[in-house]
């Protein structure tokens, strides 16, 4: 039977019991929320001793030579001594410097690490706050600007990470863990292709980074953001859309709620084939958009998508 060791702490376990688990039963609290080595917000040290590992893909090499392991894509098939990610020592401490409710159930939240962070737009960063809660969110800020980190939390419903949330005032300090890549980003070869940009809910976070980042880079094709709320006022970033929309020619929002949303969908049938597009927010959601642009012809190597995880870390 293997045993496992965390901070001088030993115990036996069933051979290839999933390391998130194990760790969890022994009383380590191990965050996690997908469960499917998306939001890395359940990352391990392996200081000795190597698990049976189902992605490691899902990390860079780097990291895997340090000894960090997806504790939800791992079995433990031999001893380990396994270190937990430690927010206060492995994490970047950031100030909350902006802090604006656009609707009453989404907080736009603005951080301000102490020390410089190179990312790309459509990135995801592990938030972590003062009660060791961990949670993944999107950036929807743009790289190389002065107006620090962006994110859009959905806290209309009950859960660990956004009842605090709720509570945050400026001058909060927050932990920053892993910043990971997600399927979203901009590539600059795609300057004469149309985009679609299909967001629903909070899932309009990275997409609002993304849209911005193409036009920095003078995106020359038609671009078409279309966000799914659950009615008129759930259009968070509706002024702000509209504002850019008015200065870009060539881009088109249109703001749609779930009676809309079959007509709109109709439509797909007219997606030319060079459209590149990007799809993010709620997995049904996510899977709708998905399925009507497969039927529509658009290849899937032209369709990338990231879907909001549903469990509260």
């Amino acid at each position: 039977m293997p045993e496992l060791e965390v901070a001088g702490k030993r115990w036996t376990v069933a051979p290839a019991s999933n390391l998130l688990d194990a760790l969890n039963a022994g009383g380590c609290k191990v965050p996690y929320s997908c469960r499917a080595g998306s939001c890395h917000a359940c990352l391990v040290r392996c200081l000795s001793g190597e698990p049976a590992d189902a992605k490691p893909e899902a990390l860079d090499r780097s990291q895997r030579a340090e000894g960090w392991r997806l504790s939800c894509q791992c079995l433990v098939v031999q001893d380990l001594v396994v270190e937990v990610f430690d927010p206060a020592r492995d994490g970047l401490e950031a100030d909350v410097v902006g802090l604006d409710w656009p609707t009453p159930d989404v907080l736009r939240l603005r951080l301000a690490p102490r020390r410089p962070l190179r990312y790309n737009a459509g990135q995801h960063l592990l938030l972590w706050n003062d009660e060791g809660v961990a949670r993944p969110y999107s950036l929807a800020s743009l790289p190389g600007t002065e107006e620090g980190l962006e994110f859009h939390l959905d806290c209309g419903k009950p859960g660990l990470f956004s009842d605090r949330a709720r509570r945050l005032v400026l001058g909060d300090k927050l932990r920053l863990g892993e910043l990971h890549g997600g399927a979203l980003h901009y590539d600059p070869a795609w300057d004469v292709r149309p985009l679609l940009f299909l967001a629903s809910g909070t899932g309009l976070a990275p997409l609002w980074g993304l849209l911005r980042e193409a036009l920095r880079q003078h995106h020359q094709g038609p671009i078409r953001l279309i966000h799914l709320a659950h009615d008129a006022d759930g259009h968070y970033l509706a002024e702000p859309l509209a504002a850019l929309a008015a200065t870009h020619p060539g881009v088109d929002v249109r703001l749609i709620t779930p009676a809309e949303l079959p007509e709109v969908l109709a439509q797909f049938r007219l997606v030319s084939r060079q459209t590149i597009a990007l799809l993010c927010g709620h997995p049904a959601s996510v899977e709708d958009f998905a399925r009507r642009l497969y039927l529509a012809g658009l290849p899937r190597n032209q369709l990338l998508a990231d879907t909001f995880l549903t469990r509260e870390a």
